[in-house]
């Protein structure tokens, strides 16, 4: 029984989420728009990530390089490791890890913000003030990060970069021009579109379901907390199953 249960419980919170995904959808293309919450929320949750993705993105371009350096020399390729580090990052490793430091920040951010907005009893006297606490709080947070998590990947991607040209240029002298050079010459539209496209959903995949966890929390703190990981947890799978699909899609169109 308890295995059915467990079953029963997973299929209940997806088929929750779909709902919920669902009413966004319903609910984003109608007036009024939050055109003036959108922005402010733009530059929270942009703001509020960008230190930590700065940081995470320069050590992982520089310890990249590092542990990449002694497989390249003993092949004697080591001419190639910018261009290998580029494509790693750019395709794979850049987008997937932002995404993840992404969800843990902002994710349990939103889904404790609007958890105790539920437990404070907010959104329950903003329905009654007849606002619609949907589009307020749900639809601007959703299409915030889904726009800014692609600008908080290019820019991971350029402080990788410099990271790994830091990391090449602690074993030998590498001009910055002569590494960026063999960077763009070894990297193609394959390589960037893809990664770029693939980081929107990455962003609503985190966005929707950090509201949703917050906007349906249970009472009391212990909800709020519940709510702030399960959130993490969820989006963080779900960025591991898109960029699974993401992966099979571009393979299947590149090949046509």
């Amino acid at each position: 029984m308890g295995y059915f249960s467990k079953n029963r419980a997973f299929l209940s919170e997806i088929g929750d989420l779909a709902r919920f995904t669902a009413r966004f959808f319903r609910v984003a293309f109608q007036p009024r728009y939050e055109f003036s919450e959108l922005i402010r929320q733009c530059f929270v949750i942009g703001y509020r990530s960008l230190s930590l993705v700065a940081l995470t993105a320069f050590i992982m371009g520089l310890v990249l390089t590092m542990q990449l350096r002694p497989s390249m020399v003993r092949y004697g390729v080591e001419s190639q490791i910018p261009a290998m580090v580029c494509i790693a990052i750019i395709r794979e490793v850049g987008p997937v890890i932002t995404a993840l430091i992404f969800a843990g920040k902002i994710g349990s951010s939103i889904g404790a913000e609007l958890g105790s907005m539920r437990v404070t009893e907010q959104i329950d006297a903003m329905e009654v003030s007849g606002t619609n606490p949907f589009k307020y709080l749900v639809v601007t947070r959703t299409v915030a990060a889904t726009l800014m998590l692609p600008v908080l990947v290019v820019l991971a991607d350029a402080i990788s970069l410099g990271g790994s040209w830091i990391g090449v240029n602690i074993y030998e002298v590498l001009s910055f021009r002569l590494f960026l050079t063999q960077v763009i010459n070894n990297l193609a539209y394959y390589d960037a579109i893809p990664a770029i496209i693939k980081t929107y959903f990455f962003g609503f995949a985190v966005g929707i379901v950090g509201c949703y966890k917050g906007y349906n929390s249970t009472k009391g703190t212990e909800g709020v907390g519940r709510s702030a990981n399960s959130a993490v947890v969820m989006s963080s799978v779900l960025i591991f199953i898109l960029d699974l699909l993401a992966v099979q899609i571009t393979e299947l169109v590149w090949d046509l």
